[in-house]
């Protein structure tokens, strides 16, 4: 029993220490992001280095979940002699929680292992070392464009999933079911709010960003410099990311739609 609860005590030191490094990283990485906003061209390239990386599986991973959803709603709705909502329903499951939510899981399975793994492997090649040899701090220079040019896609690449969702929805609706556009557009326009409902779900993407973006460089920057301490960050990444923002969807959805 003893021999138990000393590892659990020292499990849990361990836990907590790392979690305040992480933390100290994530602040030490918010005080560098001015001083990468000077460099905006970095920025400007790290947003399309990412974003265009993963706009393939975006739009892929969007127009088939926009075909199943319209399906699947419309056999729900149907049965309640509710069909005609089938494009506000479609709209706010897609604006609201799959597209955010679907596009950060996409997005740490792509961008970010990529991001771990080249910062990984430039510290196994010593170029971070030699960077701070030249007084280079490479958290400004190497880390804090990417922190922000995480940030800044994945909103965009969340609203192209909601888009392309919603247009692939139309195509079973419309095209393969018989129901009649003009009441499937008119009944988005007039269900969604663009504040409450487009809006919130651009804050929920942009926390994700900032979520999925510092776990991808946290692992990497501090993996260990070797093959194998490389592929376990880029492992970390994934599931560190995800269990990240499905927990935080949840407080976020609590927050923001707990009151009609």
């Amino acid at each position: 029993m003893t021999n138990l609860l000393q590892m659990l005590g020292v499990r849990t030191l361990r836990w907590l220490q790392s979690l305040g490094h992480a933390a100290a990283f994530f602040v030490d990485l918010l005080r560098h992001s001015p001083q990468a906003l000077r460099r905006f061209g970095l920025v400007v390239v790290q947003v399309h280095a990412i974003g265009n990386r993963s706009l393939v599986i975006i739009a892929a991973s969007g127009l088939a979940v926009g075909f199943v959803l319209a399906l699947q709603m419309y056999y729900a709705l149907v049965k309640y002699g509710a069909a005609e909502s089938l494009g506000l329903v479609v709209n706010l499951s897609l604006v609201r929680e799959l597209g955010p939510v679907v596009t950060a899981l996409l997005f740490a399975g792509r961008a970010g292992t990529s991001l771990t793994a080249e910062i990984g492997l430039m510290k196994a090649g010593e170029q971070l070392a030699a960077m701070e040899l030249m007084a280079i701090d490479p958290r400004g220079r190497v880390l804090a464009p990417r922190f922000l040019g995480g940030i800044v896609a994945m909103p965009i690449l969340a609203l192209l999933f909601s888009a392309i969702g919603i247009l692939g929805a139309w195509v079973v609706a419309v095209l393969l079911i018989g129901i009649d556009p003009g009441n499937f557009w008119s009944i988005q326009q007039s269900g969604v709010d663009l504040w409450r409902d487009i809006g919130n779900g651009i804050v929920k993407s942009a926390v994700f960003g900032v979520i999925c973006t510092f776990v991808a460089l946290y692992q990497g920057y501090e993996t260990k410099a070797t093959p194998e301490g490389v592929a376990h960050a880029t492992t970390r990444t994934v599931v560190v990311s995800s269990l990240a923002v499905l927990g935080m969807d949840f407080i976020l959805t609590a927050l923001m739609f707990s009151t009609p």
